[in-house]
């Protein structure tokens, strides 16, 4: 990782900015994982072009916001955008992300909500969160509970120091030590950097890594649209109200592979020692899934 530091206002809620300066576009699937697996993040550079960007803004620009209980000026749809806009909901099965998904997830994978945020010029940053909590919480249900969960943050504007970019704590998601309970938020962190991104750009984090933004300085809003997906095994531990069977039967085709029942589950409480049937392979856990060791047989 190759970051640079930048001096900022001293009065505003986090004073310093460490810029992420890694170059995600010449790396391989298999440096792509290890990354996301190991750091806590990945960017896919302008992975939506700029005709997809235009469509989504037009279809979105007169959702129904509301707004946070700490700024007006940071708004979120009160309607999931995949209801709003027919172009986000092709989004859900982006075949450019998706078979990245599924060579991380597997073959089965669940959409868990979506979300689509306008940050105003003068919105205060986010402070460093999880959007995971093991036992779920006021703020994301019990869809935080899936053991499982990624965020996938399309920017639909360029992220610039002044235009709220992301921040967040590398490794942080790995942690045992009390300091990463998920159930914790922090103003800021000495180690956690600062991803400025192109327009179009993916974001993709775990629920468990603490991550937030800086304040809007710019005199433009920030849009983003988010999706929340899991492999199918990895269902919540208590059920979650589910989609609404007209607006999935109504969902384009691309889409509906990933709207199952939010309350799929790999969950089996009884157990056998040695059950029938047991594979010799598994690819999906092979140490050498990020392609740099091979395994000797002893």
């Amino acid at each position: 990782m190759n970051s640079q530091t930048k001096s900022g206002d001293a009065a505003a809620e986090v004073d310093f900015m460490q810029i992420d300066r890694t170059d995600f576009a010449p790396l391989n699937r298999a440096q792509l994982l290890r990354h996301l697996e190991t750091e806590g993040y990945v960017v896919f550079p302008s992975i939506l072009t700029p005709d997809l960007i235009a469509r989504i803004k037009r279809e979105l620009a007169d959702a129904e916001m509301s707004h946070t209980s700490y700024s007006v000026n940071q708004t979120r749809a009160m309607k999931q955008p995949q209801w709003i806009s027919r172009t986000v909901a092709e989004l859900i099965g982006y075949p450019p992300l998706l078979s990245f998904l599924h060579d991380l997830m597997g073959p089965e994978i669940v959409l868990t909500r979506g979300f689509f945020q306008r940050t105003l010029p003068g919105s205060p940053g986010i402070s460093m969160h999880t959007d995971g909590q093991p036992h779920g919480s006021s703020l994301f249900g019990y869809e935080g509970s899936c053991p499982r969960l990624l965020r996938v943050l399309y920017y639909l504007d360029e992220l610039t120091p002044e235009r709220a970019p992301f921040r967040l704590i590398p490794r942080s998601h790995l942690s045992f030590h009390a300091d990463a309970n998920p159930y914790i938020r922090y103003q800021s962190h000495p180690e956690e950097i600062t991803l400025v991104v192109p327009a179009g750009s993916a974001v993709l984090v775990p629920s468990m890594l603490f991550h937030g933004s800086h304040p809007n300085r710019d005199a433009r809003p920030r849009e983003l649209v988010q999706f929340g997906y899991r492999p199918a095994w990895a269902g919540p531990i208590q059920p979650v109200e589910e989609w609404e069977a007209e607006l999935v039967a109504n969902a384009p085709a691309i889409a509906q592979p990933y709207l199952k029942s939010l309350n799929t589950t790999g969950m089996q409480w009884e157990q056998q020692h040695k059950p029938a049937g047991m594979k010799r392979e598994a690819p999906g856990i092979n140490p050498s899934r990020w392609g740099d060791r091979g395994v000797e047989a002893c």
